[in-house]
């Protein structure tokens, strides 16, 4: 079922995936900037239980007031109210990418809000070793969003995403591929209001997670990273995550979005990475 939650400065939609069971636990899956479309595949293979989903503020079918960025900090106080609209936790959250970082922001702010966290490959750029050139390449990602659309934005941001290794000095000035050869617009629309791009990039990387109040939360928190994604930046920024909390990441099946079906072209395998979530929240 399809529900509506009124937040401050934006009207948030959710899906309740409902379990047979009454009292089957409560399992929160988040992304950002993906809406709750991207969950499909691993959310049917959790039918034991009640599974919810959302779209973030600004994002699919939830609207938010104004423009500008959105923050970390709004969306884990809109997932926090999320959470009390669907009886109050602690739940189960999973998480990806953006919505880790979002997750771990929850968590650090709410965390009586959530009794096991798994983030998956938070690109949480502040923890890496070459935090300055990684966050100087996403201030050059942004600025060619501004300059040049959404096309060329997202050759520069695959180049970056994809890139095995620390970020090299000058980055930004190497040749990326075209955006026509990996299937994006060649020509900019004029448009500016992509998610990514326009309200989640820049305040997503470059938050600074509060380690110590992650540390001291109830909560038990997994970063976990792509056995495929190994040097990638996200994988990297997991696995600094986990130094920094004190433990150690959990390897997924596939890459960055292994949790997908073949639906949005990039598919992974929804089979075994279900299987390591599952068994990660059952230990």
């Amino acid at each position: 079922m399809t529900h509506t939650l009124e937040v401050p400065g934006a009207t948030l939609a959710y899906d309740v995936h409902q379990a047979e069971a009454d009292d089957a636990p409560i399992l929160l899956m988040i992304g950002c900037p993906m809406d709750a479309t991207g969950f499909t595949a691993l959310a049917g293979r959790f039918r034991d239980r009640t599974v919810v989903t959302y779209d973030p503020r600004g994002i699919g079918r939830s609207e938010r007031d104004g423009d500008g960025e959105s923050t970390p900090e709004q969306h884990a106080d809109d997932v926090h109210r999320l959470i009390r609209a669907v009886g109050g936790g602690p739940v189960d959250v999973f998480a990806s990418s953006g919505g880790a970082v979002n997750a771990l922001a929850l968590v650090a702010r709410h965390p009586e809000r959530v009794r096991t966290l798994v983030a998956h490959e938070p690109p949480a750029a502040q923890a890496l070793p070459d935090r300055e050139r990684a966050l100087a390449s996403v201030v050059d990602i942004c600025r060619t969003y501004d300059r040049d659309g959404f096309g060329a934005a997202m050759a520069k941001f695959i180049a970056v995403s994809s890139l095995r290794g620390e970020v090299p000095a000058g980055f930004a000035d190497l040749p990326v591929q075209k955006p026509e050869e990996l299937g994006f617009p060649a020509e900019d629309d004029g448009s500016r209001d992509d998610p990514m791009f326009a309200q989640n990039l820049m305040t997503c990387t470059h938050y600074e997670h509060d380690f110590e109040a992650l540390r001291a939360a109830p909560t038990r928190i997994v970063i976990g990273v792509g056995a495929e994604s190994e040097g990638e930046l996200a994988h990297r920024a997991g696995v600094a995550v986990a130094a920094r909390l004190g433990t150690e990441p959990v390897v997924f099946p596939s890459h960055h979005g292994g949790f997908l079906d073949g639906q949005f072209g990039m598919a992974g395998d929804p089979d075994g990475f279900a299987a390591t979530l599952r068994r990660v929240l059952s230990a």
